[in-house]
């Protein structure tokens, strides 16, 4: 493959327009860009936690798992934003979601029943797979955003909702295999 970006700055965008993959020009907060813009932040974050997984397999070798099945998503966001960026183009599969279900499913059978609200938190870990959950629900409300004005192929929006039900799931498996107690949400004390 040659080389893609030659030059960093092109100083086309200065004005306030972006160009899409397709050659068209759209205001740097058109919905198209938005939705762009929070599949690369799902994915710089998703990124991280990769990271601190990586970090962490030696101490908790029961992370290795979270991401072997993490880590063909980002390549998969990649795709979905190369969609998002040239609206012609299709990448994602469907055999993509049928792999994050499955992944769910089975982390699902070892937790078990969730039985109260949890918190984000408990340690870094968890916390980092928290704030990827949130960020894949972003990421999927800005899609929506812009499947309401340009529709959308559903496989890309039932990803980003099957990449953030992972995410919690792969959070609460983080607790159980650190050994961390999961932080149940308490009501507030009624006040007298």
């Amino acid at each position: 493959m040659g080389n893609r970006l030659s030059k960093i700055y092109t100083r086309t965008g200065d004005a306030g327009e972006t160009g899409l993959a397709d050659g068209r020009r759209v205001a740097k907060d058109h919905p198209r860009v938005e939705a762009i813009g929070e599949v690369d932040s799902l994915n710089s974050q998703l990124g991280l936690l990769l990271a601190e997984l990586d970090e962490h397999q030696e101490r908790w070798p029961g992370l290795t798992e979270l991401s072997e099945i993490l880590a063909p998503c980002q390549h998969r966001l990649f795709d979905l934003g190369g969609e998002l960026a040239m609206p012609a183009y299709q990448a994602l599969e469907a055999g993509e979601i049928a792999r994050l279900e499955a992944a769910i499913d089975r982390w699902n059978a070892e937790l078990g029943p969730l039985r109260d609200f949890i918190l984000p938190g408990g340690s870094r870990l968890i916390a980092l797979a928290h704030v990827c959950r949130s960020q894949a629900r972003s990421a999927e409300r800005r899609c929506q955003q812009l499947n309401a004005l340009e529709a959308l192929r559903p496989e890309l929006l039932a990803y980003l909702n099957r990449l953030s039900d992972l995410l919690f799931v792969a959070a609460r498996l983080i607790a159980r295999r650190q050994g961390r107690a999961e932080i149940i949400w308490q009501t507030a004390s009624p006040t007298g």
